[in-house]
């Protein structure tokens, strides 16, 4: 990954996050590609080589038709999540927490990488849910992913519910699904109460979840935008650091012997 920022715009993110007393954090793919896990909307994300594999992550798509139900199967049994391990990123994270200021680890990612680096579970707002589990569409009941998962390998190309014998898929959020209104509001009471809201590895293209970046910056928050592409909200922003964000988001946030 390059890194394109320049010091002193480094050493000006990293003054602001020094001082804060309290640091909301929105992380997106960005942060997990690192890790093997390929980002959707990057140069080389899944969507960019393959436009139809979007339709995947279609809620409408998901419930009519079972060819993508079983395609969807067919490619969470392979996924990357399951090998991935945290990296850099993830542990700059895990040190910020650990300096006593981190206020709230909001997410975009599903794939538990934080939670697996060390962050505490009590402070990641998944907002757009975990790969980690499954979810029935139909009573609401969830499971663990490695079950249904087990099914899947055994021969159940479409697997259903057990309890109720709605459709199963995993507990994330698909285009056309609402976030979960508790999580939502955990989120932009973080964004709010802030001092800094450092944005890493995120397009800041999804919404609502990019929308906290417009609160935190209302209440007067300073911005801190890390990511290897342009986003919408860079000119909201009070400091913007384009490159990767494995290798800039460690000289923002020192671990505990430096």
């Amino acid at each position: 990954m390059r890194d394109d920022a320049p010091d002193r715009e480094v050493a000006h993110a990293a003054e602001l996050v020094a001082r804060a007393r309290r640091v909301t954090v929105l992380s997106g793919a960005g942060v997990s590609t690192d890790s093997g896990i390929p980002d959707f909307r990057g140069p080389q994300g899944v969507w960019t080589r393959n436009p139809a594999a979007e339709r995947l992550s279609s809620l409408q798509a998901y419930v009519s038709d079972p060819e993508v139900r079983r395609e969807a199967w067919r490619q969470r049994a392979t996924h990357p999540v399951w090998t991935a391990r945290p990296g850099p990123a993830h542990a700059a994270l895990v040190d910020l927490e650990r300096s006593g200021r981190l206020l709230a680890l909001l997410t975009q990612n599903i794939d538990e990488l934080h939670q697996a680096a060390g962050s505490s579970p009590e402070l990641v707002v998944e907002l757009h849910g975990t790969m980690h589990h499954t979810e029935c569409l139909s009573c609401g009941a969830r499971a663990p992913m490695a079950e249904t998962l087990a099914r899947v390998a055994a021969g159940e190309d479409d697997p259903p519910c057990l309890h109720c014998g709605g459709v199963l898929k995993s507990a994330t959020i698909s285009f056309g699904q609402e976030l979960d209104v508790g999580v939502l509001m955990r989120a932009r009471r973080a964004a709010v109460d802030t001092d800094v809201l450092l944005a890493v590895g995120t397009s800041l293209g999804v919404h609502p979840a990019a929308g906290v970046v417009d609160l935190a910056a209302a209440a007067g928050a300073a911005v801190v935008i890390v990511n290897a592409e342009p986003t919408p909200y860079d000119d909201v922003a009070t400091v913007v650091l384009r490159g990767g964000v494995g290798e800039i988001l460690p000289r923002l946030v020192p671990g505990p012997s430096e």
